[in-house]
């Protein structure tokens, strides 16, 4: 029997987030809906205002679920996580209707909400707006109308039986039946990820305190630090550092003078010297400050007594110390500001000139090249400053939000989010934890177990192997043959052309050619270094051209898994180029690698610790993360070791074939996810 199911359940409104999952104690399953392939439907209420529960409500819906042959929702996690935290059982297949359309799109992101896939495929729709209206007054689902939540239900169900149909017809199609096989095996996947999701991974929320504490001290003495640079450059002139446009003043000690013409002027491809005309034109040097200081309190503060065009303002200012006569700002004759030039008109925004991470990079080495230590120490510290922003924002205050009452955060990895099928992650996103000792935030996961252990199974160099295997670039085959550290290589190129890199540092650089990266706007020994890649690697620069003809041809490109990506509008233009041509470099390697080949082993060691007490609790692109009970530290390294022999066996015989390049999991332990060892 094929079963199409969905839940519906109450939300928790906690620290300004909309909590939906079934560990927040005040959730509770509302509704169980279930429909079969003969049309028989029932709503079971659990926790509804106006109907009470039946004894043998959970008996009834257990034995569909041990009918079914196949389980279809759409968004299967969703509903898996509240059935199993609910104590129903079902391990059997399934079919996610959501998952099926995002491999049916080939990369090319449209809307996977259920009403929008209905509308897609003129399936009944959702009955949606009725629940909205609730939700606005502040209705829990448990307080809506039965009649209405029953309506609303059967719609759901509806439509998600009807898009399933439709989806299954497509896969049995010529045109997209290569995409069958990259739909089962996501499915597994789903189900897997679930099961990761519903253990949750401990957290030391004293740890998080003490990090916490830590960076915002650095925090402020950062914030210090730099006022006293932008004192120096630009006299008494106050600065928002929060803000992108001052920033630039201080860095490039221009402003630009009609914002809406500036922006209407900017255009990344301008010639050179016609984007030096309009800095030159379009925009006025800052020159540094004194401020008239307050004559009552001789205080600090710094506010303008009139606007830029010598009018009042219609609120006299006031001094911030003592609430009496404001400050005056006189310029002075010296420029203000470290004043680098941006070289290019892509480096331009619609305020005046980037600020952007990558940029500041940029300014930072060139600065460091000419002795500029002042301008070196500011710049270091604004990167510095908005990395530390991000770190605790992100990860510090996400894992505290999200955490539960248990220690436990449930790391939510999301399938559907990216083009490639690489994992993404929400509350918070795991996917962009800081790797290194530099944020230490991975310091605060640490085992459910009494002495327990963090294990990361982690592949070595998989990009850049899936790569060598993709292009069948004889070099590169040969160096990860013969266990070729390619990152220590990339970063002795840099170093050799002047620019002394740590094998850490390198790793940005190692790969991105493979997706398509030049060396244009880098400094001259990381460009000497993209030079040197396509020398060294010609079959990777044959393999890139292959794409582009198939692109052109076909109008997408097929990964060995299967797994395809549409590029309907892909053309070759005036100049030669080949539209969409980084995307199309970088998919196939990605896709392969981190959405095929770790998912497939992922699914390898679910199985092989299935009777163990220790657990995958996280995966983060290619590496996996394991809760090692102590009583099985050596069985679980064991699984690591067989995962290692059996892995080109794994992708030969799932996908027919001939992986001819090493892949190997290199596994670290420790007490917690940050402080590792390589194991013996």
């Amino acid at each position: 029997m094929k079963l199409t199911l969905d839940v519906e359940n109450t939300v928790t409104h906690r620290d300004g987030k909309m909590h939906l999952d079934p560990f927040e104690p005040t959730n509770s399953l509302t509704m169980v809906g279930v429909l079969t392939d003969q049309g028989v439907e029932h709503h079971f209420p659990f926790d509804h205002a106006d109907v009470p529960s039946q004894a043998d409500y959970h008996e009834r819906v257990q034995w569909y679920l041990d009918q079914a042959t196949v389980l279809i929702c759409h968004n299967v996690a969703y509903d898996l996580l509240w059935l199993w935290e609910s104590g129903f059982k079902y391990d059997g297949a399934v079919f996610d209707t959501m998952l099926a359309e995002y491999v049916l799109q080939r990369g090319v992101k449209e809307p996977l909400s259920l009403q929008a896939c209905a509308e897609r495929y003129e399936c009944d729709t959702k009955k949606q707006d009725t629940l909205k209206e609730y939700f606005k007054k502040g209705y829990s689902t448990r307080d809506i109308p039965y009649n209405e939540l029953c309506e609303y239900l059967s719609a759901d169900l509806h439509a998600t039986q009807q898009l399933a149909d439709k989806l299954w017809y497509r896969l049995n199609t010529q045109a997209d039946a290569g995409l069958l096989s990259t739909v089962r095996l996501t499915n597994r996947v789903a189900k897997c990820l679930t099961k990761i999701y519903q253990r949750g991974f401990a957290v030391d929320l004293s740890k998080l305190e003490e990090v916490r504490e830590e960076f915002e001290q650095e925090k402020q003495k950062l914030t210090a630090d730099l006022q006293v640079h932008v004192r120096k450059v630009m006299g008494d002139t106050p600065i928002n550092l929060n803000s992108p446009e001052q920033l630039s003043w201080v860095i490039y000690g221009r402003k630009v003078l009609d914002k809406s013409d500036w922006a209407s002027m900017v255009d990344p491809y301008m010639p050179d010297d016609e984007f030096r005309q309009m800095v030159a034109t379009r925009t006025q040097r800052l020159y540094r400050t004194n401020a008239v200081q307050c004559s009552t309190c001789n205080g600090s503060g710094y506010i303008r007594k009139t606007k830029k065009n010598g009018d009042p303002f219609a609120k006299p200012s006031k001094c911030p110390t003592c609430d009496t006569a404001g400050f005056l700002f006189n310029p002075t004759d010296v420029q203000a500001g470290f004043k680098f030039k941006p070289p290019t008109a892509k480096w331009a925004s619609a305020n005046g000139f980037t600020t952007s991470k990558g940029n500041l990079e940029l300014l930072e080495a060139g600065a460091k090249s000419k002795g500029m230590d002042d301008a070196v120490d500011f710049l270091y510290k604004v990167r510095r400053l908005s990395a530390i922003d991000t770190y605790l924002s992100s990860f510090v205050d996400g894992i505290k939000t999200y955490t539960k009452q248990d220690g436990m955060l449930h790391v939510s990895l999301l399938q559907h989010r990216t083009a490639t099928g690489r994992l993404s992650g929400a509350n918070p996103n795991m996917q962009n934890m800081p790797r290194g000792g530099t944020f230490p935030v991975k310091k605060v996961f640490v085992s459910r177990f009494d002495g327990g252990k963090i294990l990361e199974a982690d592949f070595a160099q998989l990009e850049f192997r899936a790569a060598a295997y993709l292009s069948q670039d004889e070099v590169a085959i040969e160096e990860v043959s013969t266990g070729f550290d390619v990152h220590a290589y990339t970063a002795k190129v840099i170093s050799d052309a002047g620019q002394p890199t740590s094998r850490q540092d390198a790793k940005a650089h190692t790969f991105a050619p493979l997706y398509g990266a030049t060396g244009y706007g880098r400094t001259k020994a990381e460009a000497a270094y993209y030079e040197h890649f396509t020398k060294k690697y010609k079959g990777v620069a044959a393999w890139h051209s292959r794409l582009a003809k198939e692109a052109l041809t076909t109008s997408k490109i097929v990964a060995p898994s299967g797994r395809e990506y549409s590029f309907p509008d892909v053309e070759r233009r005036a100049s030669g180029r080949v539209s969409h041509f980084t995307q199309i470099k970088n998919y196939p390697v990605q896709g392969f690698a981190t959405g095929d080949i770790v998912p497939l082993s992922l699914l390898h060691i679910e199985e092989l610790l299935q009777d163990k007490k220790s657990c995958i609790v996280n995966t983060v692109h290619d590496s996996i993360v394991i809760d090692v009970h102590p009583e099985e530290e050596d069985k679980v390294i064991k699984v690591i070791e067989d995962t290692n022999n059996v892995l080109t066996e794994l992708i030969n015989t799932r996908w027919n074939i001939n992986f001819n390049v090493p892949l190997l999991l290199e596994s670290k332990i420790g007490p917690n996810w940050l402080d590792t060892k390589d194991v013996a």
